[in-house]
């Protein structure tokens, strides 16, 4: 039960509500609010207004992520990495009452939070509750505090302090890691074409469509149930997927065994983009087990013999026809389900008709230019290469045929026509999936299962792209090294919200998205009063959280961070020196 104590300093008596709990088995006092000197209190309990300030911060997503950083150790498992960036730098630098521990954990937050420049990261960390937080003055860490910090992490250490940072969250999160999933994708970078100071930044083909400028590569691996991130590797931006596949397997073996996984109880999918003989050679002798796809066009006997052995499969709830054989591939013997996928066949006929479509178009505006006299600057044979790297560009040799020919004036006019008995061929073989494993005893609904979420890692990278919460995208640095420091903490900042969705999906039934799950967060604000006693002396403040609602109570409960504002973190934990 919490009662009224007094105290007295200096001659002057303080009130306090004070609640008496047990500390090492031992009865102590424990201050729950202080209320003031008696006038203070009675003022309060007139409902007297005057001189009182009221101002609120957003509170919810940087306390919960300052939580999981603090159960984690981040700063400490960076610190012990640390080295001086210049000479007159010390050991382990402190820029701002700030290690670089904690200025690199503070960079994840923010990018986890919002996507903002580093000289513009102060004006939004103040409109958070973390300058009361960690009980520090911001106005001071500019991009350059940033840049320094980051020169202060080895390249070197990003795997080590990666890996301890997992091996935590292994010890405090059960993660259910039985099956992982490998993809990769690039963003693109504002790099100049002219600057040769990163080796990383190349051109490419973007999945962002902007192949005019150079792009970064990421790998990442991530667990099936809670889409938590356990590796990632930057690599350059025109590396062909199945060489980075090769480069980085090693990698994920190892860190797989630091994190003490048995890699006989863990299946690792990709998807057909990184197949190659040589890569399920070293998965094998790795001892990786694996779920992947082959390309049905390079496979046509395998589809023919499988479609007249198709049976229904009920896989998640939805009848699908498949069937499992035994095959051996690139001199490897394999499982095999074939399966056809109705919503697949739609979309590759609708696919094929566009690209007919977009043909056509170039053809009928090419006859259109000709009448206008046109191609008399082009011969014949000019004309008949630029409609063959036409249909090359987009797979309709074989659908459309046509010729060149010429006409009066010297002027020409392309004939063509659309081979639908061909169209048809190809429609009827549309629509086949063919999954490979090693998991021979695995049955048809759980290949097919492993390999259909693959989707948990392509909705990670959305997340990483997302224009508001996560983003990797803009980086504007131009070195190697500060591009992959930048990938460590945009991951490790993926990581702590990824743990965050998790408890919130378990402990307080939330139903939402990652990015959903941000903007709830972000409701949650911490505010301050101001109230001037009208004496000498600063204007006394108190913190309390603003009204919430069931969901936000809830939240609040399941991250453990209703009384976080109270206990204004473990500093030294966060590597904050005042």
């Amino acid at each position: 039960m919490a009662t009224i104590q007094q105290k007295k300093v200096n001659g002057h008596k303080y009130w306090y509500i004070v609640e008496s709990r047990r500390v090492n088995g031992k009865p102590r006092p424990i201050m729950l609010e202080y209320l003031g000197k008696a006038d203070d209190l009675l003022r309060r309990l007139q409902g007297s207004q005057n001189g009182i300030k009221l101002k609120s911060y957003t509170h919810g997503s940087v306390a919960a992520l300052l939580s999981i950083a603090e159960k984690l150790d981040v700063c400490q498992c960076i610190n012990k990495y640390i080295k001086a960036s210049k000479p007159h730098m010390a050991d382990k630098p402190i820029r701002n009452h700030l290690t670089a521990g904690a200025t690199l954990m503070l960079a994840a937050l923010g990018r986890a939070c919002i996507v903002t420049s580093k000289e513009s990261w102060s004006d939004w960390a103040r409109t958070t509750s973390l300058e009361y937080m960690l009980r520090l003055n911001f106005s001071k860490i500019d991009s350059q505090h940033f840049w320094d910090m980051m020169d202060a992490m080895p390249e070197s250490a990003i795997e080590k302090v990666e890996s301890e940072i997992l091996q935590n969250v292994a010890k405090i999160y059960p993660l259910d890691s039985d099956t992982l999933f490998y993809d990769t994708t690039n963003y693109y970078t504002f790099i100049n074409t002219t600057n040769e100071h990163s080796s990383l930044a190349k051109r490419g083909k973007n999945k962002q469509k902007r192949s005019d400028l150079k792009q970064i590569g990421l790998a990442l691996v991530v667990t099936r149930k809670d889409m938590i991130p356990l590796f990632h590797h930057t690599y350059e931006g025109n590396m062909n997927d199945s060489k980075v596949f090769k480069a980085v397997v090693g990698k994920i073996k190892d860190r797989l065994t630091a994190l003490g996984m048995n890699l006989e109880n863990h299946t690792l999918v990709f998807d057909r983009g990184n197949n190659s003989k040589k890569n399920l050679e070293l998965l094998q002798e790795l001892g990786i087990h694996y779920v992947g796809a082959l390309t049905p066009y390079h496979h046509k006997e395998l589809v023919e013999e499988a479609s007249s052995l198709m049976q229904d499969v009920s896989v998640n709830g939805k009848i699908i026809s498949a069937c499992k054989l035994r095959k051996t591939i690139w001199g490897r013997e394999m499982t095999v389900v074939v399966s056809i996928s109705d919503r697949l066949k739609e979309g590759q006929i609708r696919g094929i008709y566009s690209d007919i479509t977009s043909c056509e178009h170039i053809l009928i505006n090419l006859n259109a230019s000709f009448l206008k006299g046109r191609s008399r600057k082009r011969s014949k044979e000019q004309v008949e290469h630029f409609v063959q790297q036409c249909l090359k560009k987009y797979q309709m040799s074989s659908i459309i045929s046509y010729t060149v020919n010429e006409v009066a004036d010297d002027n020409m006019k392309i004939n063509y026509q659309i081979n639908y008995d061909n169209l048809a061929s190809l429609e009827e073989d549309m629509g086949f999936r063919i999954l490979m494993t090693d998991r021979h005893s695995w049955e048809m609904p759980d290949i097919i299962k492993a390999y259909h979420g693959q989707s948990f890692v392509e909705n990670t990278f959305k997340n990483m792209k997302n224009q508001q919460h996560l983003a990797f995208h803009p980086q504007y640095h131009w070195t190697d090294h500060k591009i992959k420091i930048h990938n460590f903490y945009c991951v490790l900042g993926y990581l702590m919200s990824s743990l965050i969705w998790k408890q919130a999906r378990e402990k307080a039934g939330f139903t939402g998205t990652l990015d959903s799950l941000f903007n709830t967060l972000g409701k949650i604000r911490l505010g301050s009063i101001l109230e001037d006693s009208g004496s000498k002396g600063r204007p006394k403040a108190a913190y309390m959280l603003e009204t919430t609602d069931e969901l936000e109570d809830k939240l609040l409960s399941a991250l453990e961070i209703t009384e976080y504002h109270k206990e204004r973190v473990t500093i030294n934990a966060l590597g904050v020196y005042n």
